[in-house]
């Protein structure tokens, strides 16, 4: 699956990257395009925050794009933000 995130805020992409992984299956991977210059440390943060598995950034794709794996079993934020145990 490929998400486009054009230039939102980190904060803005994660919310909606919450919604938009809640309904895959387990060990479906991601890609995100992101152009936030925040987003490679944002990312994995939130991956290791959730569950997810961050698997770093797609080599020799035409904009910054990075992958992460969707886990069983992801730990909940907070609804209004992405940064914040649920």
């Amino acid at each position: 699956m490929v998400i486009d995130g054009g230039d939102r805020s980190c904060v803005r992409l994660l919310l909606e990257l919450r919604g938009h992984l809640a309904g895959l299956a387990p060990g479906t991977v991601v890609h995100l395009m992101a152009t936030d210059p925040a987003a490679p440390i944002d990312l994995p943060a939130w991956c290791h925050l959730t569950g997810h598995t961050y698997l770093g950034p797609v080599e020799g794709a035409p904009t910054s794009t990075y992958a992460l794996q969707v886990t069983a079993d992801p730990r909940l934020t907070a609804p209004e933000s992405p940064w914040r145990p649920g």
